[in-house]
């Protein structure tokens, strides 16, 4: 930022390659462990619910990852500024192998409480929180090509989400929920191990000490300044409490319920392979105004709450998650790339903590609610409304005008 750049530069670099050794690196660390990450909330759906703790029981674990993870983020976007965010994700995968490997040995040695459960989720929360805001500012660092570069690691990821639910579910009706823990900890050994063998241009730390508070208002201005991105923020906020809160909680029990383990993890998979084809088709299509066109797309993932709500058979259930997973993907696609193009590379880090905090905030709150209300209006009622919720969100963000009409830039 801030040097000259020659016209050849400023051309879209649509034919570019973005396989470089850091490219590669990074993709096999992110690769490696979301096969391992895609496991992990199939394997604490069941494996609370096997318990004996219900869709409460699971609410509650998933929300004590997503708790302390929404709120500490903002501190690993001012970290990663002060401390790179190279060592900050090494860090975090570190603590991860060690938090699964535990999880591992409690479920494969007898019958882990639910408050060991919740302590291990919540510790890997944080870890979650020091890492996250590094893979939006790293991903620029490795790849000119940011599109491509987001919709090839987008597609990765969707493989990974669609070999892990159904590879999960394999491995707990023959070894149990214990081993894919212990996967889950190999991964993250794994991931740690690329990310250390990676080389980055070097970034300039600050010379004079800063207060995190004063790191964390710069952030905040930088974050309200741009109106397409608080207004998506505030729709997410929404979806926090009554689509993405409540889905996982409820759609497991439900469809394990009705058509068991082996058939939820297949559905699970079919969202991934509907992330595969909506990477694929980002990485192809590089539409003027990328976040209208994302909305667009995101109407798709309305049919996966709906098809639960509606007891629908596996072959319908499997069909509406994959066109919501590739709805899903394309606009992630389009969202990541919007961050990491409009924002200034040095308050990209603190700035995406913003978006990513703002976006998790309220999903525990839907977690732990999902249950309880489902006690009283019934899980079908609830997640009709979650269905209805996501159609609304759609539509307003295409009738905010700096949604609408933010434009493509090409990064420098």
């Amino acid at each position: 930022m801030g040097q000259a750049v020659s016209a050849d530069d400023r051309r879209e670099p649509g034919g570019a390659s973005v396989w470089t050794r850091s490219f590669l690196l990074f993709f096999t660390a992110r690769s490696i462990s979301m096969l391992g990450a895609s496991m992990v909330p199939f394997a604490t759906a069941v494996g609370v619910g096997g318990l004996g703790y219900g869709p409460t029981g699971v609410g509650l674990a998933l929300a004590a990852w997503m708790a302390p993870f929404a709120v500490l983020i903002l501190f690993g976007g001012v970290f990663a500024d002060r401390f790179t965010p190279r060592r900050m994700m090494i860090g975090a995968d570190t603590v991860r192998m060690v938090t699964q490997g535990i999880s591992a040995a409690l479920f494969i040695s007898g019958r882990p409480d639910l408050w060991q459960i919740l302590v291990i989720s919540a510790i890997n929360g944080v870890a979650a929180a020091m890492y996250q805001p590094g893979v939006s500012s790293t991903v620029p660092r490795v790849a000119r090509d940011v599109q491509r570069a987001n919709a090839t690691l987008r597609v990765s990821e969707s493989i990974m989400m669609l070999a892990g639910p159904g590879v999960a579910g394999a491995i707990v009706g023959f070894r149990g929920v214990g081993v894919v823990f212990a996967i889950e900890a190999v991964g993250f050994a794994v991931s740690a191990v690329c990310l250390l063998l990676l080389r980055l241009p070097a970034v300039a730390l600050p010379t004079v000490a800063r207060s995190i508070w004063r790191d964390l208002r710069g952030g905040w201005r930088e974050f309200r300044s741009r109106t397409w991105m608080w207004s998506v923020i505030l729709v997410w906020a929404v979806f926090g409490v009554t689509l993405f809160g409540p889905m996982l909680p409820l759609g497991s029990v439900l469809i394990t319920e009705r058509f068991g383990e082996t058939a939820y993890g297949l559905v699970m998979s079919a969202s991934g392979a509907g992330t595969v084809v909506g990477g694929l088709i980002a990485m192809r299509v590089r539409p003027g105004r990328p976040l209208m066109a994302g909305a667009i797309g995101l109407f798709g993932f309305a049919l996966e709450p709906l098809s639960i709500a509606l007891a629908s058979p596996p072959g319908i259930l499997m069909a509406a998650h994959v066109i919501g997973g590739a709805g899903w993907a394309f606009w992630s696609v389009m969202w990541a790339t919007s961050v990491q193009t409009q924002v200034p590379a040095e308050a990209l880090n603190r700035v995406t903590a913003y978006e990513v905090a703002g976006s998790t905030l309220f999903i525990p709150i839907g977690q732990v609610l999902a249950g309880p209300v489902a006690g009283v209006t019934g899980a079908p009622q609830l997640l009709t409304v979650s269905s209805i919720v996501a159609v609304a969100g759609c539509v307003s963000l295409l009738l905010v005008p700096a949604v609408r009409g933010l434009r493509r830039v090409h990064p420098t």
